[in-house]
């Protein structure tokens, strides 16, 4: 067995903090196992699971004129490598200039009582279920004339974290995403769907096989509509994309000092502002069911919205915008004095309530009574034009459909679209019932979301894209 498989991650984290001739020294150990299946055609073409181990060692070295840090990550460390690491850390933290955001170690936050435990690991039997039920989309698929490709991953991630100052924690984060795209065998119709999930469980592939179907139907009359601004409604995956990049954009420092869609004319931040007619509330939550992660900062740098010496904060539940009010922007300790706000750490997941009750379906029901109205699958390369308004353009991706008179009637050609998912907020309409989804273009970074449709009365459709 291999000095990896042998040192066990709280070892891991005890050794570096024993090694440690800094001020201050912060330990991340990541252990990392990933299951996967993929498939095309209607057949299983690969599975495999993988390991990997990232240490992250923040050493902290104290100055005249302030305390300086130096950060280094590695992976696949052995028990060999610790010390260099350790040196390595070291050495660039003397190199530094004083840290900017600069704090005391976190203290005070009690000890996880698994932190000595072996990390928690996936494997295939995570598919147990899943995979006859997708065999048995894939006859369904062939026998009515289409084909499914996709793939299903899972990771286990273990954290563990040490710090100078006291802290031992640990957290156990498994994250599971499923694609699924379904085409026609001439390949002129494509539709596709998502989940997010912990465990696969709660996936069933037949019913996502049922939705492509329907779609992959309505695609068998092809209009053709010009750029404009049509009532459109956006789904749950395309909300979660709009509002993550909110969120990403959302640091309180950036919004004072006037860089941002968040800052206030004049100066300052547009907290306690309207920003939606509706009562939306965004919100995250560590402890979410279903959406659960880490309780606790799990930072390997800083930036204007996390800290290095942040590391072991906790996290609390925080609504950043409720019943339509900004109320919250994200927030290290270092900002949150520069700015007088409260520390709001980012978390790792986000929620949108609005209060709503309808599907997708009854919304797609109530839509195109009083002229066209376009419905979404998703979006994709998600660009940024202007950060002061957070103007955003994009493609749409895997059918566009026309609604006329409550009725699916056909798709249509796809489109560039310009928009700002802060202005959007401030147009909609209808949001409907919030539920767990994933994020199409963000999937590979973020995945607990759940959101809600929104009806959004004139997208802007800036321009027809060809051959997407």
């Amino acid at each position: 067995m291999s000095p990896r498989n042998t040192t066990k991650p709280h070892e891991i984290v005890e050794r570096v903090l024993e090694l440690s001739r800094a001020d201050g020294c912060v330990v991340i150990a990541s252990e990392e196992s990933t299951a996967n299946l993929r498939w095309a055609g209607n057949a299983l073409t690969t599975n495999g699971v993988t390991r990997g181990r990232n240490v992250t060692v923040v050493a902290t070295v104290d100055g005249a004129e302030g305390t300086a840090s130096g950060v280094v990550t590695r992976s696949a460390v052995t028990a060999a490598d610790l010390e260099p690491l350790v040196r390595a850390a070291e050495a660039a933290a003397r190199e530094a200039g004083p840290a900017e955001d600069a704090q005391p170690l976190v203290t005070g936050v009690p000890h996880s009582p698994a932190f000595t435990d072996a990390p928690a690991e996936t494997s295939s039997a995570v598919f147990d279920a899943f995979a006859p039920a997708l065999g048995e989309a894939f006859a369904r698929a062939r026998s009515q004339g289409r084909e499914l490709y996709g793939f299903a991953r899972h990771e286990m991630a273990s954290s563990y974290l040490g710090t100078s100052a006291g802290l031992r924690l640990r957290h156990d984060q498994p994250t599971g995403t499923l694609e699924l795209n379904a085409k026609s065998p001439d390949r002129t119709r494509s539709a596709w769907a998502g989940r997010s999930t912990r465990d696969f469980t709660d996936v069933d592939p037949g019913a996502m096989d049922a939705e492509l179907a329907e779609r992959l139907a309505w695609a068998n009359r092809r209009l053709e509509l010009p750029a404009g601004r049509y009532e459109t409604l956006l789904p749950p995956t395309a909300v979660a994309d709009l509002l993550v990049y909110q969120q990403w954009s959302a640091a309180a420092r950036d919004a004072a000092e006037g860089r941002t869609v968040f800052s206030k004319a004049g100066g300052g931040t547009r907290i306690g502002e309207k920003l939606s007619r509706l009562p939306l509330t965004l919100r995250s939550d560590p402890h979410a069911p279903g959406l659960e992660c880490a309780p606790f900062v799990l930072a390997g740098s800083s930036g204007d919205d996390a800290s290095v010496f942040d590391n072991g904060l906790p996290i609390a539940a925080t609504e950043w915008i409720r019943e339509g009010v900004l109320e919250h922007l994200l927030t290290t300790r270092h900002s949150a004095g520069l700015t007088g706000l409260p520390t709001t750490p980012y978390t790792d997941n986000l929620i949108l309530d609005g209060g709503g009750t309808r599907s997708l379906a009854e919304m797609v029901a109530a839509s195109g009574h009083d002229g066209p109205a376009l419905l979404l699958t998703c979006l994709w390369y998600i660009r940024e034009v202007d950060p002061a308004s957070l103007l955003l353009t994009g493609l749409t991706r895997d059918g566009v459909y026309l609604v006329e008179k409550g009725e699916v009637v056909g798709e249509v050609n796809n489109f560039r679209f310009n928009e700002s998912p802060v202005s959007l907020l401030s147009r909609a309409t209808e949001a409907g019932r919030t539920e767990p989804t994933l994020p199409r273009e963000w999937g590979d970074y973020f995945t607990r979301a759940a959101m809600p449709a929104l009806r959004i009365p004139d997208f802007n459709m800036s321009s027809v894209s060809r051959g997407v």
